[in-house]
């Protein structure tokens, strides 16, 4: 391609004024939607000179009762004031008291009815209500004396005997109890499973003990009602926990071990030793041993003690029915222990992927941000679909009790492990508020996670991440939509909108915008900046565009703000040549084209209806005119021509005689969402350039613009978008000449619910052909 020259006659081509910049702009910058810069959060995105946040720590004890599914506990919380305020109470989270039948989460759910409706719809509907709420019995302080408290739905007052100024901690008490839902009839984020085949549990115990609430410099208190969707913003501090549990059962937990020798077997803490040395995971508790503990059930207890430090929550998991494996995952040069916990129903699917996606994790996520700093990293299988805390996550898929499964429960497998592990990262050391922004969490960790798949198989088949792949929801109606920049608790279309639409347009703006290096740099930066901290929207947009340089606004602000999509069209083409001003070749060239254009219908028929007109009848009507050849070239064309030769330039000349291409291409902005124009020219001999222009050639004019490029060679054809790398919601305006592009519809069949997967069909079709094979692929 070439850069248009200057001085140069093009023939049809008229320079315009610049157009005025236009009122409504996409391009208009971000600062009055984000906060103004302070000495706590600056203008670069960075954390201030005064940055400050709070501090919990607790130590915690609990037993979990196997027979009635209850939790009794009781915890120690100190809290450090951080910050300059002077405070007269705190408040502390009550999740669980969504469980409660009178909570505002149950209250306020919103259904309809159909004229058919399953026998699955009808149970939830008239289930018995479930008391699964906190019963607080007790709030002290350190001495024991009682606190004044007031609840208000999943939030807890706790009034201060005096205020507690800056740079003080206030310990204080509390006792509770709760019973634990079954995630399979109530869903949630924990719970319990029950195997009827052997009459055991398996328990994923997460957001179960009373939990501070962040006080920040941005909220105040951020204790915002915990209504289901938006899930939580927590303050960093240690823990010390005591799990007690039947003896038999195995803990999983946030954090390190404390009393392996008082919980396990010797074998067991040999092979815990051997784990931590191996790049392949080694079995801690066998299948067999599983099996034995589910069969006989003891009757004592033990206590598993659990220790994290700088973490924003605590979760574990206890079943006897746990088999245990865990390798060593190098990070950074420091070892870190992959660690994945399941019942034999998970078998061989966990045994082969889990552990190793846990590592595969940790690797890539750490390249892309910071350094896993934690010393463990957990997978939990349980009924859950996937679910995150720090050092542990709890995660779905199983395969057939035969042992065989489809290719979307193996993918499924990897892809929820690799996303409930990534979350360690975002937002659980990039300690971004969840309750608010759903997608400072599982935007940015389903764009990682996409990367991370990608490195895990070549062409892996992700369900998030390519531009493709979120056409339809962009596309959708209106008034199904709401910008990402929502509250978590008023999102529609939750998945895409807080999971897919963030992580698309990172990938975006990492391919298309700005560039893998830039990109990359100023992403790991952002992570450097906040790792530990209470991030907020604007610190990453901000950090985005000051580590790299790049003006971001008017992407934030058309992906972000608001719901338009990207809908670009190339409205026409229009082919120039220069015009070299020669007169014999121009005149020639002329009448050759004079000679070629077709006759009307009118000529032809006056052809043959019209023998001899007027001025063949009577030659004494012909004039100069009738005689004269307007392409004959004479003398002063040539002499015209030679002194317009003689004033050009040896450059101009040059050109002159190139023969080079003009296209005007005209482009129009039909979703509202200005994005790079990415052009593909196919030319006349086969060959094929693609020029990338930045999106911001909308910025005189959002709707309309035009453009000009010079070729070398004949253009045959223009494709806006070859690529599919801007989530265009219709393709069939992007080429020029236009070219037939195919909608979408999905096709299904109905299936019985017992047709075999390929595993199972491929085993069947081996023992017909008598090859034999075992029944069960573990062995």
């Amino acid at each position: 391609m070439r850069n248009l020259l200057a001085g140069l006659a093009l023939l049809g081509l008229v320079a315009g004024p610049m157009a005025a910049l236009a009122q409504d702009t996409k391009f208009g910058q971000l600062g009055q939607e984000l906060p103004t810069p302070n000495t706590y959060r600056t203008a670069s995105g960075a954390p201030g000179h005064q940055y400050w946040q709070q501090r919990a720590d607790y130590t915690i004890k609990v037993e979990l009762d196997d027979k009635n599914q209850s939790l009794t506990g009781s915890e120690t919380i100190t809290y450090t004031n951080n910050s300059p305020d002077v405070l007269g109470y705190l408040w502390v989270q009550l999740d669980q008291n969504i469980f409660e039948p009178n909570s505002m989460s149950n209250l306020t759910q919103t259904g309809k009815l159909q004229d058919r409706m399953s026998l699955q719809a009808v149970d939830y509907l008239t289930r018995e209500e479930f008391d699964g709420g906190f019963k607080i019995s007790k709030v002290t302080d350190r001495g024991g004396k009682a606190l004044p408290y007031t609840i208000n739905n999943t939030m807890m007052r706790i009034n201060l005997p005096s205020p507690l100024k800056p740079n003080q901690s206030y310990t204080f008490n509390v006792d509770w109890k709760n019973n634990i839902n079954n995630q399979k009839t109530l869903g949630g984020r924990s719970g319990y499973e029950y195997f009827p085949k052997d009459g055991n549990y398996l328990y994923e115990i997460a957001q179960w003990f009373p939990r501070m609430a962040v006080y920040d410099d941005v909220n105040g208190w951020q204790h915002k009602q915990f209504l289901g969707s938006g899930e939580f913003a927590l303050p960093f501090g240690d823990y010390k926990v005591s799990i007690t549990v039947p003896a038999d059962h195995v803990v999983a937990g946030t954090g390190e071990l404390q009393n392996a020798s008082q919980v396990l077997s010797s074998t067991q803490q040999k092979r815990w030793a051997q784990a931590a040395k191996s790049d392949k995971p080694v079995v801690i508790v066998t299948q067999e041993e599983a099996t034995q503990a589910e069969n006989n059930k003891a009757t004592d207890k033990k206590t598993w003690v659990y220790a994290a430090k700088n973490v924003r929550d605590f979760a574990w998991a206890s079943s006897r029915k746990f088999i245990w494996d865990a390798m060593n995952t190098n990070v950074g040069g420091k070892n870190v222990l992959s660690m994945s916990y399941y019942p034999k129903e998970a078998n061989p699917l966990w045994g082969q992927y889990s552990t190793e996606a846990v590592g595969h994790t940790l690797r890539v996520y750490s390249k892309h941000t910071i350094d896993y700093p934690y010393p463990v990293a957990i997978s939990v299988h349980g009924p859950v679909g996937g679910m995150e805390y720090p050092m542990i996550s709890f995660n779905g898929y199983r395969p057939e009790e035969d042992g065989t499964y489809s290719d979307r429960i193996k993918y499924g497998l990897i892809s929820v492990i690799i996303h409930e592990v990534g979350h360690n990262f975002f937002p659980m050391i990039v300690n971004s508020d969840e309750r608010q922004w759903t997608w400072m969490d599982e935007g940015l960790n389903t764009f990682m996670q996409y990367l991370a798949e990608q490195e895990w198989e070549r062409n892996y088949p992700s369900r998030r991440g390519e531009p493709k792949d979120i056409v339809e929801y962009m596309k959708s109606a209106k008034n199904t939509q709401t910008p990402i920049m929502t509250n978590s608790e008023s999102v529609l279309q939750f998945g895409p909108n807080a999971y897919g639409k963030p992580a698309t347009g990172l990938n975006i703006l990492r391919e298309t915008v700005m560039g893998r290096e830039l990109f990359d740099y100023a992403f790991k930066e952002y992570a450097k900046r906040w790792a530990f901290k209470h991030p907020m929207p604007a610190d990453f947009f901000r950090t985005m565009e000051d580590a790299s340089g790049v003006d971001l606004d008017w992407f934030w602000r058309g992906w972000f703000y608001t719901t338009d999509h990207t809908d670009l069209a190339i409205t026409d083409v229009k082919w120039y040549a220069i015009d070299a001003q020669d007169p014999e070749f121009v005149n020639a060239q002329r009448r050759e084209e004079l000679n070629k254009a077709p006759q009307t219908l009118s000529q032809q028929r006056n052809l043959q209806d019209i023998p001899k007109t007027l001025v063949d009848e009577k030659p004494e009507l012909n004039d100069f005119y009738n005689t004269y050849d307007p392409l004959a070239t004479t003398a002063s064309d040539l002499q015209r021509h030679q002194q317009f030769m003689k004033n050009l330039t040896p450059e101009q000349k040059k050109a002159l005689e190139s023969g080079l291409n003009f296209y005007e291409v005209g482009f129009q902005n039909k979703g509202g969402l200005v994005m790079p124009l990415v052009v593909q020219m196919t030319y006349e001999d086969g060959s094929e350039e693609v020029m990338n222009i930045p999106a911001e050639i909308w910025r005189y004019n959002n709707d309309e613009i035009t453009k000009v490029f010079i070729t070398e060679k004949p253009v045959v054809s223009f494709t806006l978008d070859p690529y599919l790398q801007t989530a265009d919601t219709d393709l069939s305006d992007n080429s020029y000449p236009r070219r037939m592009a195919p909608s979408r519809f999905e096709i299904y069949q109905q299936q019985n619910r017992q047709q075999q997967n390929p595993m199972q069909r491929e085993r069947a079709t081996s023992r017909t052909n008598g090859s034999g094979g075992s029944s069960n692929p573990a062995q």
